[in-house]
């Protein structure tokens, strides 16, 4: 072997390294996240019960700005990270489960809700908000249990077979078809999402300072 042969045998070993622990890291992370965001959604009358207690308006809207910031960015930041479910070379590779890719839809699906409607103040609009997040927990945190973790303890049939299943590297057809259903439900909702932003009197323009000419 010569010393470029080497070389590059060093550094593909070390960017595959890299990867699969990266990937690794956040499969093993989102199942704390994906209950992080459903214990904060559902966690909302509380919050707004707290709210009521404050004597003073700006420390009540302090307390609803940073409870709202950090649930919403917590679910911006565990569907970028869900992204990665939605590489077919991934998916196949590496031991995933197997519905991380609806789970990151469903994550998507709700980011569309509150972008369309106030989740917050319209019912209907949290009660479907409240529905794909849980779905999206369910579809993620079950394979997780019942397949990765139950695929690494190696135990008796039927739990072998059922493992099997709901692992991406050991069932590819179904993982990969999930993933391309996965990948048309956000393309549709992504089109939805422009077309709402881009609708005539969405306020994409910004607005007019009141002391501007003809305020009076």
């Amino acid at each position: 072997m010569t010393a470029d042969q080497l070389a590059n045998a060093i550094i593909n070993g070390l960017l595959d390294g890299g990867e699969g622990f990266l990937e690794g890291t956040l499969a093993a992370a989102l199942p704390i996240l994906w209950l992080a965001i459903l214990a904060l959604h559902l966690a909302r009358p509380y919050i707004l019960g707290i709210t009521q207690k404050f004597s003073l308006r700006l420390a009540a809207d302090i307390w609803w700005i940073l409870y709202v910031g950090l649930r919403d960015v917590l679910m911006a930041l565990v569907f970028i990270m869900g992204f990665m479910y939605l590489f077919p070379d991934v998916v196949v590779e590496r031991t995933l489960p197997i519905g991380g890719s609806l789970a990151t839809a469903c994550l998507f699906g709700v980011l569309l809700v509150k972008l369309v409607a106030d989740a917050d103040d319209d019912p209907r609009a949290f009660q479907v908000a409240s529905y794909l997040l849980a779905a999206g927990a369910t579809l993620y945190i079950v394979p997780t249990l019942l397949g990765v973790q139950v695929s690494a303890l190696q135990l008796d049939e039927p739990w072998q077979s059922i493992a099997a299943a709901l692992v991406t590297s050991s069932n590819p057809g179904w993982a990969i078809a999930l993933l391309w259903v996965s990948l048309v439900a956000i393309g549709i909702m992504g089109a939805v999402a422009v077309a709402y932003n881009l609708r005539p009197g969405s306020g994409t323009e910004a607005p007019r300072p009141s002391g501007a000419a003809g305020g009076r």
